[in-house]
């Protein structure tokens, strides 16, 4: 456990305090009023720091003062970017106890043990020198049942992390199965390639069948004894994306190892479900495969024809994502659930609209929407509904088939949208399109480069909500 709540930092002998200053306001230790409101020589202004060596004349060697803005404007998100900030800024000056005696006006220990989680993680699993981390963070004046909802949540940001940091040679479609089948509290089932082919889900075959890797079907059920809601979450899981026989440059290529970060995420919500311990049923559901260009390749122009019977002519083979979904979401349409809520990096132009800034989300149901927005901001993750105007669809008309499987450039992710809504059926669905914020190319607020770990807080508190 790296975060614990105490009652006074003195006894702990942290190797660092740190403190908040509130831009106009004074401190709440002495020696902070003493040694830096009165000197002006911090005044406080949101997201700086200022490290205050006390040289034996207070109980902690260092006193780390966040600027914190105006009060008026702070909230919870801000709280946890700064002890974000703060746990990152002491574990590189090879601080291992940290303590935080803060005056933040409210309960910050969820939002703030998330932070330091954030904070305190690397991936160097393949490094010989392993990244600076603290061992022990301590927060007063906070509930300890905050701490272990924030840390829950923070566990399960990190299992996603990693899972989406690793090469697409670990994270093959086999082991994404092998994890679900040892997740404890979920009852998990995973199809073969033959299972799949009886279950008619073409378009899914179809991105899997250029790669030597066979595609697994993951449906993970975690169950509970009347159950107020049944959800169904569906992650795509596409272990790496060269982009298929419309081969993508390589630039665009280096990072593709995370374009399963949906099916990361959906793993990540179903390995902490049964400590939870959520009223709902939840359903978890990863397509999983890779989009090779193998001998056996789909090719542009194939008609393929999905679960429901439709059929899908291929415009582009590097639109791939949309076609496991659509296979996952005619199965999930199929077990009587509640509502669906599929997560995926799915289209660059919703990266292109919204920058790593926030995900685009879209939907049949306007509550559904509204609400899994409300759960992602609550915790720090961003959304912003996509337009869902029947024009966007128009370049999604075939002259041989039912559909294309692209809409053209404009509106892509919109497009993207409603071509997995035709795949839909008689639920209450939402689409969150992950493509700009699942993985950065430097950093950002309170996260490094790299995976973020991105649906994971916004469905868990959805869930539990």
């Amino acid at each position: 456990m790296l975060v614990q709540s105490i009652d006074n930092f003195t006894g702990v002998n942290p190797d660092a305090l740190v403190v908040s200053l509130f831009e106009g306001e004074s401190s709440h230790i002495d020696f902070v009023k003493i040694h830096v409101v009165e000197t002006k020589d911090f005044e406080g202004q949101y997201n700086t720091t200022y490290l205050l060596p006390t040289l034996g004349q207070f109980p902690a060697p260092k006193i780390l003062v966040l600027g914190c803005g105006k009060r008026a404007e702070f909230n919870q998100n801000k709280a946890r970017i700064l002890i974000a900030k703060a746990v990152k800024t002491l574990a590189a000056l090879k601080l291992r106890r940290i303590a935080f005696d803060v005056d933040f006006g409210f309960d910050y220990g969820k939002s703030g043990t998330i932070g330091a989680y954030i904070g305190n993680y690397s991936f160097d699993k393949y490094k010989n020198k392993k990244s600076e981390r603290v061992d022990e963070v301590y927060f007063t004046k906070v509930r300890p049942s905050e701490i272990e909802e924030g840390e829950l949540i923070a566990q399960a940001m990190d299992f996603a992390r990693d899972l989406s940091n690793e090469p697409a040679a670990y994270a093959t479609p086999q082991k994404l199965a092998d994890i679900a089948q040892g997740l404890e509290g979920v009852e998990t089932r995973v199809y073969d390639e033959a299972q799949i082919r009886e279950m008619k889900m073409g378009a899914y075959l179809a991105v899997a069948q250029g790669s030597i890797n066979p595609p697994k079907f993951i449906h993970m059920k975690y169950s509970v004894e009347n159950p107020k809601k049944r959800i169904a979450i569906i992650g795509k899981g596409i272990c790496f994306d060269s982009g298929g026989l419309d081969i993508k440059p390589p630039a665009s290529m280096l990072t593709m190892k995370d374009d399963m970060s949906g099916a990361a995420c959906v793993l990540s919500i179903m390995s902490v479900l049964s400590r939870i311990h959520p009223q709902v049923e939840v359903h978890g559901i990863i397509a999983a495969c890779e989009n090779m260009p193998g001998g056996k390749a789909y090719k542009p122009g194939d008609i393929l024809t999905a679960k429901n019977g439709k059929t899908i002519e291929v415009d582009n083979t590097d639109a791939e994502g949309r076609l496991t979904l659509a296979d996952a979401l005619c199965y999930v349409s199929e077990l009587g659930v509640d509502e669906v809520i599929d997560i995926a990096t799915l289209t660059g132009a919703c990266s292109v609209a919204f920058g790593a800034v926030c995900a685009g989300i879209l939907g049949n149901n306007d509550e559904l929407v509204k609400n899994v927005k409300d759960a992602a901001f609550e915790l720090g993750e961003k959304y912003w509904e996509l337009p869902t105007y029947e024009e966007y669809a128009n370049g999604l008309k075939s002259e041989v088939a039912d559909m294309r499987n692209t809409g053209g450039r404009s509106g892509g992710a919109s497009s993207a949208g409603l071509f997995l809504k035709e795949f839909v059926s008689n639920v209450k669905w939402a689409h969150i399109d992950i493509a700009g914020v699942a993985f950065l190319d430097s950093p950002l607020n309170e996260f490094g480069k790299g995976s973020t770990g991105a649906g994971v807080r916004a469905l868990l508190n959805y869930i539990c909500k």
